[in-house]
């Protein structure tokens, strides 16, 4: 297969309310089965998404936060594209305005490719490209961010490669390769948006750009490191399914990386997880935990309706949470001092670095996609929380961390200026 791209020179400046279609078959001698490649500026530009500049606009166009560093923001649009700046964008366009990527790139792209039809006759795919940067290489390249008439994806998973051995995992990114293509006669500094790609014959159906977006489940760099850190959050509801064993696993080893008290004298940690799968094992712990809570509660004089919010407060959470993890501290280790200050001390060191330790559990959690929340409820019922979980009398259970799946991100945090919570001596 030869395949072959031409510029289309000769375009006006579009404007808004201009017809690209029509624009595009006047100046290009279009074949059945070609692919016309449509640089997102023009397409925004026809379609009114230039913006004074001024305002927000990427924190407007931005559904989700990746990364940040200084005045770069690589966001999540909500059509799903990862780009710096959601898009948002100054080049190729007048003085004082800014460029927006379309509202839907997908029907921007099926209703240039249906203008094409009917101007020319001619069985045509379009592909309307944007040029994005990678995180793991320098310069940007073009992509495909609307699709249409086009697969954007060839799967040749199950046929055999040259050598006889059958492809598992290889997806061909089609629509992708167009768009780079294109870009090679196209160019930012050159004023020629548009591009023929001609000599392509795929055998998979059309397809849109959407189908190039990574579902959440399977992406890996979701978040950088240091926004997840401040993007996690207490998940009080989830959704249905479990916790897979290996993303618990995950989470327990990096909770044990948290900073161990100097007082540790062996090589172990200090530290155990508990894994509450099943429902009888959680409810033999809740139900253990209510009784304490109940009797206590009662010694203290509290009405019945209140105790009973509590414990349905308790159990709208804990109850509902596919696993529950309980972590639990061991002093067994600790260095004996002979004086009660220095002994409060070191038993104040080994609580804050359980607290290391948990929340390293929750952000592993939360990086790898599920939601957590820590409750403290153990803590008031030592005893009962110990025997339900069948621990040795030198183990004390430091609360709970309810987990399962979550359903979508979480609305995003403001940025927190630390304000007078920070100080520099």
């Amino acid at each position: 297969m030869t395949v072959e791209v031409h510029p289309i020179a000769g375009l006006p400046e579009v404007a808004e309310g201009d017809d690209l279609a029509a624009l595009i078959a006047t100046a290009a001698d279009l074949e059945d089965g070609d692919v016309i490649a449509v640089t997102q500026k023009v397409v925004s530009k026809s379609e009114g998404r230039l913006v004074p500049e001024g305002e927000d606009w990427v924190g407007r166009e931005t559904e989700r936060v990746v990364a940040r560093r200084g005045d770069l923001v690589i966001a999540a649009t909500r059509h799903g594209f990862v780009c710096a700046n959601a898009g948002v964008d100054r080049s190729n366009v007048p003085q004082g305005f800014l460029s927006l990527l379309p509202e839907d790139p997908d029907a921007s792209a099926a209703r240039i490719r249906e203008g094409l039809r009917g101007a020319t006759g001619r069985q045509v795919a379009v592909v309307v490209t944007d040029t994005f940067g990678r995180p793991w290489r320098h310069g940007v390249v073009n992509v495909a961010i609307g699709v249409a008439g086009l697969p954007a994806l060839v799967d040749l998973r199950g046929q055999k490669d040259a050598h006889g051995k059958v492809l598992e995992a290889t997806v061909i990114a089609l629509a992708d390769e167009v768009a780079a293509a294109a870009g090679l006669v196209e160019g930012k500094a050159d004023g020629v948006p548009v591009a023929v790609v001609r000599g392509l014959t795929p055998e998979a159906p059309p397809g849109s750009a959407r189908d190039l977006i990574r579902p959440r489940q399977e992406d890996l760099f979701r978040e950088s490191p240091l926004r997840s850190i401040s993007a996690r959050r207490t998940v009080r509801s989830f959704a249905p399914g479990t916790v897979p064993r290996e993303v618990l696993r995950e989470a327990a080893a990096a909770s044990l990386t948290a900073p161990v008290p100097h007082g540790n004298r062996r090589p172990d940690r200090p530290w155990a997880w508990t894994i509450l799968e099943s429902e009888p094992a959680r409810r033999r712990l809740l139900g253990a935990m209510a009784e304490a809570w109940v009797r206590d509660l009662r010694a203290d004089g509290l009405p019945e309706d209140r105790i009973r919010r509590r414990l349905d407060r308790s159990d709208a959470l804990l109850g509902a949470a596919p696993v529950l993890a309980i972590p639990s501290l061991t002093m067994a280790n600790a260095d004996d001092y002979p004086d009660d200050r220095r002994r409060e001390a070191e038993r104040e060191m080994f609580l804050l670095a359980t607290g290391a330790m948990v929340q390293s559990f929750l952000l592993a959690i939360h990086a790898q996609g599920y939601g957590g929340a820590w409750v403290s409820s153990t803590l008031f019922c030592k005893e009962e929380a110990r025997e339900a979980l069948g621990l040795e009398p030198e183990w004390l259970p430091m609360g709970s961390v309810a987990c399962g799946p979550v359903e979508g991100d979480p609305p995003p945090r403001p940025p927190v200026d630390p304000g007078s919570h920070l100080r520099f001596g």
